[in-house]
């Protein structure tokens, strides 16, 4: 059984940073696309970051793109968002995902497995 875990939001002050994690179980990520999307209150989930099985291919998108990075360490599972210079517009909720393949994607369609999400707060 496939499970993705994400930890790390929290409450944060504009300009700060925060690293979400997730750790997967179940899959090796190293075999499969792995994705980080957001969803604000009453607004659709958008794509945040995206990173192959490989880790060659890293695509990060919109309005984070230059503040946001995504990694991964194969040997603990885990893949990782690193957020600096938060904005307001940041404040979503964050999740994990888990692709049908080894490639990056940024379509909700194309992963298979998602995790629950860690809140992402930043104060005005």
């Amino acid at each position: 059984q496939v499970h993705l875990a994400e930890s790390g939001g929290g409450l944060v002050e504009i300009g700060g940073s925060l690293r979400l994690s997730c750790v997967v179980s179940g899959r090796n990520i190293r075999e499969y696309g792995m994705g980080w999307f957001r969803q604000a209150p009453g607004k659709d989930r958008e794509f945040v970051a995206t990173i192959s099985g490989s880790g060659v291919v890293i695509d990060i998108r919109g309005p984070v793109k230059g503040r946001f990075t995504i990694s991964k360490d194969n040997t603990r599972n885990t893949v990782y968002l690193q957020m600096n210079n938060l904005k307001s517009e940041d404040t979503a909720e964050y999740h994990c995902a888990s692709a049908f393949t080894s490639a990056a994607a940024t379509m909700e369609g194309s992963y298979e497995y998602w995790g629950q999400g860690t809140q992402v707060t930043v104060a005005t």
